[in-house]
């Protein structure tokens, strides 16, 4: 059976973004099609600066929000990777299988080390050294696909990189791994810049929609989403960035087609309408469930115990057999 693993970085609250671009596609498809590894990838949130109070808070709800959005750990393994020592053990050797050229090619980190810098702040050598934990994050599994987006590619060629690396070196040790990018609303972009990803770690909001947002919250982030000039409604994602996110996110709610539904409207007011009720319609029955887990913090513990003991049974046979390949002695 084909094995997935995918991970959330708990750096923020879980966005409209995250849901269409990431999790709807684990809840309805992923975790039903395969053996589906999902885990909150709270190590890789000491990257930057952050509370640890706030990691631990986001991380659980980040666990919580994953259930209510109806992620079945009877079907799936959901849980943190912090809980599970393979990941870090398995990293160290990859580290010592990739090259210093390679991490400083990643564009994730040319961007984030810029804007570190440009803040006053320090880089810290995880930021440099954090595809590679990511590489290990998957590579423990032996996953077969791994679903990201389209900002996150390039970190799973690196993952095929040193996959076969170590096994070219060392022998096969490893499964090489494909990413999967999700075939509908693969990008949701921020409300008040469309040309520039809806993300969790935004410094400004009024854009993002997140999923615990209450329904009038949810209305008014709409209805004050920028637009294009112009009065006509058309499809042109290039050319009417703001209109054709609304168009995008309406499609993704109700499973239409955006340049379809462009001709139904004479007006940007009826279309944010829309899009905005579809929405809310959308994000209801995730925030009611959120609020039943919470009652029950529980049962939310218990999922996330009984997954990092099955992560921690699937991984350590591969993490040990990497530690013989690459010639550490057994422990007595």
């Amino acid at each position: 059976m084909t094995r997935i693993f995918s991970g959330i970085k708990p750096t923020g609250h879980l966005t409209l973004g995250n849901y269409l671009g990431a999790v709807r596609q684990w809840v309805v498809s992923d975790q039903h099609r395969a053996d589906a590894l999902f885990s909150v990838v709270d190590l890789h949130a000491l990257t930057v600066e952050h509370g640890p109070a706030r990691v631990r808070r986001l991380s659980r709800q980040a666990a919580t929000l994953l259930l209510a959005a109806g992620l079945d750990p009877s079907v799936c393994t959901l849980f943190v990777q912090s809980h599970v020592d393979e990941h870090t053990r398995l990293s160290y050797l990859l580290e010592c299988t990739a090259t210093d050229g390679e991490m400083r090619r990643m564009i994730q980190y040319k961007e984030k080390s810029a804007r570190e810098r440009e803040a006053g702040g320090s880089v810290r050598l995880s930021l440099l050294t954090y595809p590679v934990l990511m590489a290990a994050d998957i590579l423990a599994y032996g996953a077969d696909e791994v679903p990201v987006g389209e900002d996150q590619a390039q970190h799973v060629e690196l993952t095929r990189d040193l996959a076969v690396r170590f096994n070219q070196r060392y022998g096969r040790t490893f499964t090489v791994p494909r990413a999967v990018l999700p075939s509908v609303a693969a990008r949701v972009m921020d409300l008040q810049d469309p040309r520039s990803k809806m993300g969790k770690s935004h410094a400004e909001t009024s854009g993002i929609v997140y999923l615990l947002d209450e329904a009038d919250v949810v209305r008014k982030k709409l209805m004050r989403a920028v637009t294009d000039s112009g009065t006509d409604v058309v499809y042109d994602r290039d050319g009417r960035p703001g209109v054709a996110n609304l168009l995008e996110l309406l499609a993704a709610c109700t499973g239409g087609a955006p340049d379809v539904l462009a001709a139904d409207y004479s007006s940007y007011g009826s279309l944010k309408r829309d899009t905005a009720d579809a929405v809310v319609e959308l994000l209801r029955p995730v925030r009611e469930r959120h609020a039943e887990l919470c009652a029950d913090p529980t049962y939310v513990d218990g999922v996330l115990r009984n997954g990092a003991r099955r992560a921690r049974d699937l991984a350590r046979p591969t993490v040990d057999a990497a530690y013989r390949a690459i010639g550490l002695l057994p422990a007595g």
